[in-house]
C-alpha cells in the first residue's frame, strides 16, 4: 500500500517491508560476527520492537536468549524521560552481555536511563541496537551500538510504530503525509514515537 488512513491522518509509505529486511539482514550479521561465543540475551522494548525483534532473532545464528520488557515512565500522557520501572525483566543479568533492541531512537532520554538502571543489575556489557535513529533529535549521551537506518525527524507508523494504538501491524513504515495535514496531537502519539 502507497498510503494508509489512521484516525485523522493519512500517511505515504516511506521504508518498504524489502529496505526494512535489508538493514535488518545488514545488523544481524554484525550482531553474529560481533559477539560469536558471547552467548548475549537480547532485550526487546515493548511495544514498539516486537516486529524488529522477532525479524532480527529469525537471522541470528549464534547462542542466545531472548526476553521482553516493558518501560514504565509516564506521568499522565507524557513522558517523564525517567525509567520508573522494568515491567517484565526476570532474568539474571550478571556477567550476561545484553543487547537493548529498539525499533526508534528519537532523543535517546529514554533510553539512557533504561540503560543506567540495567548496569546496576551487573551485565558484563550492554549494547544497544536500534533499526530508526532520528540524527536530528538525537541528544547523544548513550553510545549505539547497531543502526539499521538513520531518517528524518518525521512522525512515522508502521512496522510496530504506532499513531494512537493504531497501525503496528503494517510491513511498511509509513510519514505523515505533507500538504495541509498537520502534527498528530503530541497526548495522541502513544507508543515509540514519543518514548525516546
Amino acid at each position: 500500500m502507497e498510503k494508509i488512513r489512521l484516525h485523522d491522518k493519512e500517511f505515504t509509505i516511506f521504508l518498504s517491508p524489502a529496505e526494512i529486511q535489508d538493514a535488518v539482514s545488514d545488523m544481524a550479521a554484525k550482531i553474529n560476527n560481533d559477539l560469536v561465543g558471547k552467548y548475549p540475551l537480547f532485550l526487546g522494548i515493548l511495544n514498539g520492537s516486537f516486529m524488529f525483534t522477532a525479524d532480527l532473532l529469525k537471522k541470528i545464528n549464534i547462542d542466545c536468549s531472548v526476553s521482553f520488557i516493558k518501560l514504565a515512565s509516564y506521568r499522565g500522557a507524557r513522558t517523564t524521560g525517567t525509567v520508573k520501572e522494568l515491567i517484565g525483566l526476570d532474568e539474571d543479568l550478571g556477567g550476561r552481555t545484553v543487547v537493548i533492541l529498539e525499533d526508534i531512537v528519537d532523543t535517546g532520554t529514554t533510553l539512557q536511563s533504561l540503560v543506567s538502571r540495567l548496569r546496576e543489575l551487573n551485565p558484563l556489557e550492554v549494547r544497544i541496537a536500534t533499526l530508526l535513529l532520528k540524527p536530528g533529535a538525537f541528544s547523544g549521551g548513550i553510545h549505539l551500538d547497531y543502526v539499521g537506518m538513520e531518517i528524518p525527524n518525521d512522525f512515522i507508523v508502521g512496522y510496530g510504530l504506532d499513531y494512537d494504538q493504531l497501525g503496528r501491524n503494517f510491513e511498511g513504515i509509513y510519514k505523515i503525509a505533507a500538504g495541509g495535514v498537520t502534527e498528530p496531537d503530541p497526548a495522541a502519539q502513544a507508543g515509540s514515537n514519543e518514548k525516546q
